[in-house]
């Protein structure tokens, strides 16, 4: 650290692992503090001599295993959010970079909020900088219809429309300025709109760099028909723009950081084919280049027990969509709720983050209590649109599962809210092409087949599904009614020339009539990384595999061995114990035998042998024999 006198200003950057805060932290840890002030002097950045005060990096890196690079002076990993709070309050300046990754938005909401929280603690003025993607602005109009040329400038960013996907972006666009406005002397908050960066090691262009230096294609791809103007801007400068921000502090609070040229798209990978490759481009169209990825949105409607949540389930695993049904995206929402305000009560974030989670919370208990445990329409109505607006919906498709049932439910849930006065009086229908399911599919059956499939439901099934004689019998009368009306929820679509398909569930090949009318599945393949990944993790499978079963192979021949060592010591044992029982038995048998010869025999033979030693005759043998024939007592 710097001492007083010389105090160096300390600039946080989240992610600086990242291709685009890794650059702008870079450049800025180069910088001395204030050298903007004096016209070109940034062109000397680099030339700052030994004792002049420069910008001091810190910032949080995403992968555990990054190693510390040399222009940060701390660099942290998995913080807490507390940790990181103190770590906030230690800097001069916050610089928070979402135009890299959606997931950074929760966090730079929360930092700004906190930082709010403690304006009171501050040491010193700090400035709290978002780095926000220009498709903040993508549907915003031009400030001449008759003159689209006319570029748009920070004056028109209250007028600035987002594209669909970055609404998240400019609601954290709205708060960074709007928590800026209490204590502008203490924290001031700036935005700066960011073009696609480009340069230093690239990012956004990088493919089209690879694929001429490679040289591999003959010509490189320009997807689609690339008249698009592509505004963008040289990481290092928009680094420069960070720089004169921090020294100057302007009024403005409010930037579009942009090249000035005016390239296309085409213009751009033209460029790159000439300065790298072989030159030769071509228009490839978007379907081909993306392999046909798009969303599949299905709706399934029908009567109560026809078996929508069963075909929802088995058309979510084959397709990999998100199953939107009522009672689930409810109780969902319920859960984040109250995860929201648990956390928000333990770390006190934002106040007024937690104000609209309260009030729809108690919104959503109250209309529960009011009918019997169910919510009314519109907190439904709002609930789905919120989860149909959702990331996974829009990127991978869904299945909306019983829902709408009528026409005005539809006409509502659909309806384009971007659409003006002038386009609402329009006799063209018109809806929000984002959330509009692309296929419809009518489930049903007759009210006998139904009847009976809920009469086989065990009772604690049917009480939970609400499908008990009395109420299953009101809830299909009143299906058959609402589909019979002058304008049923089938009719909105055909309005809209999404003509449902009418499928007998009574057949069990429900599911294999609506992959066939969908078609396969349109996600995304395996790169050839992630093919090489795959096989790798295969190869280390079937080694796993290899290994687990030379182990059980041992462990089953050490078991053999055991085991039939036990029964050889058994076989042993039991063969002793025969031989110890036939020796007794012989024992036994053989007493008597004894005692005869003993008695009757042994004596004759002893006398004989006593008188052949006296005689000794020629042939002894002959005379024991003569002997005993002789002192037979039976002769």
């Amino acid at each position: 650290m710097a001492n007083s006198e010389s105090r160096t200003t300390r600039v946080f950057l989240n992610n600086i692992d990242s291709y685009s805060s890794k650059n702008l932290a870079q450049f800025l840890s180069s910088c001395v503090v204030g050298a903007s002030l004096s016209e070109g002097e940034e062109e000397d950045k680099h030339e700052a001599s030994s004792d002049e005060p420069c910008f001091e990096i810190v910032g949080t890196v995403a992968n555990k295993d990054a190693k510390q690079e040399s222009f940060a002076l701390e660099q942290y990993w998995s913080l807490s959010r507390d940790e990181l709070l103190q770590c906030l309050m230690r800097c001069d300046v916050i610089v928070y970079n979402i135009t890299e990754h959606t997931n950074l938005i929760d966090e730079a909401t929360w930092a700004i909020s906190a930082l709010h929280s403690e304006i009171g603690h501050f040491e010193s003025p700090k400035i709290f900088i978002l780095l926000s993607p220009i498709m903040t602005w993508a549907m915003t109009k031009p400030p001449d219809p008759d003159d689209p040329d006319i570029p748009l400038t920070e004056d028109d960013y209250k007028k600035r429309r987002p594209h669909p996907n970055y609404k998240e972006h400019t609601s954290t666009e709205k708060l960074v300025l709007k928590l800026g406005k209490t204590k502008k002397s203490i924290l001031g908050t700036y935005i700066i709109t960011s073009g696609l960066q480009y340069g230093m090691g690239e990012n956004m262009f990088h493919f089209f760099f690879k694929t001429a230096w490679l040289g591999k294609l003959s010509s490189i791809p320009i997807f689609g028909p690339g008249t698009n103007n592509i505004p963008a801007i040289h990481v290092y400068d928009l680094a420069r723009v960070v720089q004169k921000i921090i020294d100057h502090k302007p009024k403005t609070h409010y930037f579009i950081a942009v090249d000035e040229s005016k390239n296309t798209f085409e213009d751009i990978v033209k460029a790159i084919a000439s300065a790298v490759g072989s030159g030769q481009t071509e228009n490839v169209l978007k379907e081909d280049a993306s392999g046909n990825i798009t969303p599949i949105k299905i709706c399934l409607l029908g009567p109560p027990a026809v078996g929508k949540s069963t075909v929802a389930a088995e058309l979510c695993r084959y397709y990999k969509l998100h199953h939107v049904a009522v009672d689930e995206a409810v109780s969902e929402k319920v859960r984040q709720l109250e995860e929201l305000l648990e956390r928000n009560e333990k770390t006190a974030e934002n106040e007024e983050m937690l104000s609209t989670a309260e009030e729809q919370f108690e919104a959503i208990k109250n209309s529960m209590l009011q009918n019997d445990g169910q919510l009314d329409n519109q907190q439904v109505m709002h609930i789905i649109m919120e989860k149909l607006n959702s990331m996974p919906c829009r990127n991978q498709g869904f299945v909306l599962d019983g829902y709408p049932k009528t026409y005005s439910q539809a006409n509502e849930l659909f309806q384009d809210e971007s659409m003006e006065v002038e386009d609402i009086r329009s006799t063209e229908p018109k809806y929000n092409k984002v959330m509009i399911p692309e296929f419809v599919f009518s489930l049903d059956a007759t009210d006998e087949f139904l009847k009976a499939r809920v009469r086989s439901l065990p009772q604690n099934v049917a009480e939970i599904k609400h499908y008990t004689q009395v109420e299953f019998t009101d809830s299909l009368a009143k299906f058959r009614q609402t589909l019979a009306e002058d304008e049923s929820v089938l009719d909105y679509f055909d309005e809209l020339e999404i003509h449902p398909e009418h499928i007998d569930c009574e057949d069990m090949a429900v599911v294999e009539k609506i992959i066939k009318t969908v078609g396969r599945p349109m996600n995304y393949g395996l790169s050839p990384e992630e093919m090489e990944e795959e096989k790798k993790r295969k190869e280390h499978e079937r080694h796993q595999q290899l290994k687990q079963e030379e182990a059980e192979n041992k462990l089953r021949e050490m078991m053999e061995n055991e085991k039939f060592t036990t029964l050889l010591d058994e076989w042993n044992r039991n063969t002793a114990e025969v031989e110890r029982q036939e020796h007794e038995l012989l024992e036994a048998r053989s007493v008597p035998m004894r005692h005869y010869l003993m008695k009757y025999v042994m004596p004759t033979v002893v006398q004989g042998l006593v008188d052949c030693c006296k005689v000794k005759p020629d042939d002894p043998v002959d005379f024991l024999a003569e002997h005993l024939f002789r002192s037979n007592p039976d002769d």
